[in-house]
Parts: structure tokens; sequence; C-alpha cells
């Protein structure tokens, strides 16, 4: 990492800050729960359009139907073309709840 700053004090980073953000996401056969990471001070739609092939979900959970875990990762790679929706959730909802 470089850390590189002008004349008066600012620093440029080739590191991109961002923020965990709780999310329920809806493949074409599967609903996955996890966090996904957005640029500080911006949108989910905004890192949504920004990923072309594939969005990265940390702590990923792939659920069934009934909401039990069919799989767990700290790290999923998910293809974008099998998204159809995804909503931001509050960290005190859980995925089996009132859906």
């Amino acid at each position: 990492m470089s850390i590189d700053y002008n004349d008066k004090g600012k620093y440029f980073t080739d590191v991109i800050p961002k923020a965990p953000i709780p999310a329920l996401i809806q493949t074409a056969i599967h609903r996955i729960e996890g966090f996904i990471h957005v640029r500080t001070n911006e949108r989910v739609k905004a890192e949504l359009d920004r990923a072309e092939l594939f969005l990265a979900v940390t702590d990923a959970k792939v659920l069934a139907e009934d909401g039990s875990v069919l799989y767990q990762a700290p790290f999923m790679s998910v293809a974008r073309s099998q998204i159809v929706w995804v909503i931001p959730r509050d960290t005190e909802q859980s995925a089996g709840g009132d859906q």
C-alpha cells in the first residue's frame, strides 16, 4: 500500500474505505444473507451498479426455504447475472423472521 501526501498535507492512497452493510440477496434459486461492502457515504445501488460480474458477500449464509442454513462461508462471490433483488437489512432483523 502506498500513501502519497500533497503540499497541503492531504493524503492519497489506493485503499478504498468501505462499510459492511447487512443484506438479504435473492438469486434465481437461493436466498443469501450476509454483508455487502459499500464505499463510505455511497448507496447500496451504487455498489450494485459497480459490480460488473460478481458481488462480494462476507459472512454469507445460503438459506433454505424454511430459513435454515444450507451453506455458510466467510466469503462468497455471487454472480451478478443471478441476482433478482437485494434488500439492505437492519442488524436486528434475522433471516427466518417475518418474511
